[in-house]
């Protein structure tokens, strides 16, 4: 049955009762962007919006997700484009309850006047301090592009306003109706575990996650052998590097996972809680230490004494200047890891087409100082997380 008014036709009353909720949003979208005029033209927007982008080339969208996407179109990246969103939004609201707080991302691949590679869809995320949710929606090519636009704005339009405990049956039954054959709208929630939300939130900067069958009692009281990463997935080298470092230094080892991350987005609680997942699915014997700190002096600083297992490739970025206000200031980061009694082992890594390992590299002397190297004889493994991934 033909819906009795057009879709952008339901979009006033479900926008006012979004603008009387009590709840607040910043919105990012590079698809379904109609949606966001129409918030922004109701009376009553300044109450919820607190900003608005559509972040659309390839460099903006990297800029606001805080790193690279392996797909500009996907549920990863409308998850990374909420959660950032979401940061935004607490940035802007710094006295608003964190739970009264959204961030929502969309991102579409739509008609459009060259050819394209793939369906039409749609993937539209929310993040809050108390869950992620995923909407995805794949459409047939039978519509024109105003048609798909108008069903996508819809789409954030529906969700924004479930997330915000606002009305919303009408439009979602006139969407319902517009759909064609096979086509639906496919939902996932991951509620916010104690955990993330404790991280997030700020209430701790660390904590341990062991696997559920896992005796508590093998857990050390805090590990001195630590490999950061983001696990993307976790795979045979990483397994690898960690049987060496723990047989070279004698110590037990633990993944560390951080929700913030530099140069990749932060995770929402729904990739956290994928990762942690994965991570003991392939290992039940060491246990993962979740933090919120994204650089080497920050997890320095916090844990004193402790040997991080690192590949090459980022060895060189903690002596990048890029990443770093002055040259001075580079070395200042290198002499507080220091002085936190904290050292690397540098495994070898592929870099342009050849393995290098910490002999191949030039580095700043006082950075060399803190690292042991495991020699390509010992490891040598080319896989990598981006080639999985692909």
């Amino acid at each position: 049955m033909e819906p009795t008014k057009p879709l952008d036709e339901l979009w006033q009353p479900v926008v006012e009762a979004i603008h009387a909720s009590k709840f607040q949003t910043v919105l990012a979208a590079t698809g379904g962007s109609g949606a966001l005029a129409a918030l922004v033209k109701t009376p009553g927007a300044s109450r919820t919006v607190l900003e608005a982008v559509v972040p659309y080339s390839h460099n903006s969208l990297c800029q606001w997700i805080g790193g690279t996407p392996d797909q500009a179109c996907s549920e990863a990246t409308a998850r990374a484009m909420a959660m950032a969103a979401w940061m935004r939004a607490r940035e802007l609201a710094p006295e608003a309850d964190p739970l009264k707080l959204l961030g929502l991302g969309c991102t579409a691949s739509l008609a459009t006047n060259r050819p394209k590679r793939g369906a039409h869809r749609v993937h539209v995320a929310v993040q809050s301090g108390a869950f992620t949710r995923t909407f995805h929606l794949e459409l047939s090519s039978s519509r024109q592009r105003v048609e798909e636009e108008t069903l996508a704005a819809s789409l954030v339009i529906s969700v924004l306003a479930e997330a915000c405990e606002a009305s919303h049956a009408d439009l979602d039954e006139a969407m319902e109706s517009s759909m064609g054959i096979g086509e639906r709208i496919s939902p996932k929630e991951q509620v916010a575990t104690r955990r993330w939300s404790e991280l997030i939130l700020e209430d701790c900067q660390e904590m341990a996650v062991r696997a559920p069958e896992m005796d508590p009692d093998r857990i050390p009281s805090w590990p001195k052998l630590v490999f950061p990463g983001s696990f993307n997935p976790l795979h045979s080298g990483h397994l690898r590097m960690a049987e060496v470092a723990e047989r070279k230094l004698g110590e037990p080892l633990a993944w560390e996972l951080a929700i913030n991350n530099v140069d990749k987005p932060p995770l929402d609680c729904l990739t956290h809680a994928e990762r942690i997942a994965a991570i003991h699915a392939v290992d039940r014997d060491r246990f993962v230490k979740v933090s919120t700190l994204p650089t080497f002096v920050e997890k320095a600083e916090f844990n004193e004494e402790v040997c991080f297992v690192v590949g090459v490739d980022t060895l060189l970025r903690i002596a990048d200047p890029n990443y770093y206000a002055s040259e001075a200031a580079t070395e200042e980061a290198i002499a507080m890891i220091e002085a936190a009694g904290c050292r690397f082992l540098v495994f070898g890594r592929v870099i342009d087409g050849k393995f290098q390992t910490l002999s191949d590299l030039t580095l700043p002397p006082t950075l060399l100082e803190l690292c042991d190297e495991v020699t390509a004889e010992e490891f040598r493994e080319d896989i990598s997380s981006s080639e999985l991934r692909s």
